[in-house]
């Protein structure tokens, strides 16, 4: 049975993917999807976030063991959770069997300016510094990462729920800014295969970054035109699409 891990980004914890989580179990009804919180968001909120991407693979290890989930493993992984899943498979190659990266970006491959658009740091430091309500700061993530023509109320409504039952912390948010703003990415390829998909019109990381990777590393990549960089909430359909079709390229057994 195949085993899927799910990592979200930033400050974002399992109840950000929605009904994401529950298509992609339903796309792979005979694998086991698990949703994995970094330590310091979602249901791991008290932990400390370690202030290295290497110190997240390790707590991801730990938690899972703990879980009993065994390897091997997939891995569907976005921004900060990307990060993770590559020096995871960059450190711990025989956990692995893939990777799909989602709108991330890594050093050395693209400048600091196209990882984070500058337009977005007030707003950011904002967001990790300012004392503001569950909603406005979920209002600011949705303007951010979704390129949705209005905002959709019950998605903003899970969101403002989820943070008030498990706020993130301020130190934790910096932690986590601070290990993703360090963390440097192999020049060659980890040996698990890698699909990287992005979104074009991305507003808080320039897809040039995935597409930089995609050079170096020589993976497959699919860009979607519309997207914002939350691209399981504004494209679904098209991400499991993309992973299918990468899937019954490396193997047609697995759909």
């Amino acid at each position: 049975m195949d085993t899927w891990i799910l990592l979200r980004g930033l400050t974002r914890e399992t109840a950000h993917w929605g009904r994401f989580a529950n298509d992609f179990q339903s796309a792979w009804p005979d694998a086991q999807v698990v949703a994995l919180d970094l330590p310091g968001n979602g249901q791991l909120h008290a932990r400390p976030s370690p202030p290295t991407v290497q110190g997240m693979v390790a707590a991801c290890r730990t938690e899972l063991a703990r879980q009993g989930v065994r390897p091997p493993f997939r891995l569907f992984a976005m921004s900060l959770g990307a990060m993770v899943a590559t020096e995871w498979a960059r450190t711990a190659p025989a956990d692995i069997a893939g990777c799909v990266l989602v709108n991330t970006s890594l050093r050395p491959f693209s400048p600091f300016f196209h990882r984070l658009r500058p337009r977005n740091y007030a707003a950011l430091l904002g967001l990790a510094l300012l004392h503001r309500s569950p909603e406005a700061i979920e209002r600011t993530v949705w303007r951010l990462t979704s390129n949705a023509p209005d905002p959709r109320h019950a998605v903003i409504g899970d969101w403002v729920a989820a943070r008030a039952r498990r706020p993130v912390s301020a130190i934790n948010a910096l932690r986590q800014l601070v290990a993703a703003a360090r963390y440097r990415a192999p020049t060659v390829a980890p040996s698990p295969p890698i699909l990287l998909l992005a979104s074009q019109n991305d507003r808080l990381v320039d897809s040039r970054c995935s597409q930089a990777i995609a050079k170096s590393w020589h993976c497959a990549l699919a860009l979607h035109p519309h997207a914002g960089h939350d691209l399981p909430l504004d494209a679904p359909l098209w991400v499991l699409e993309q992973v299918q079709q990468w899937l019954l390229r490396a193997d047609p057994s697995k759909i």
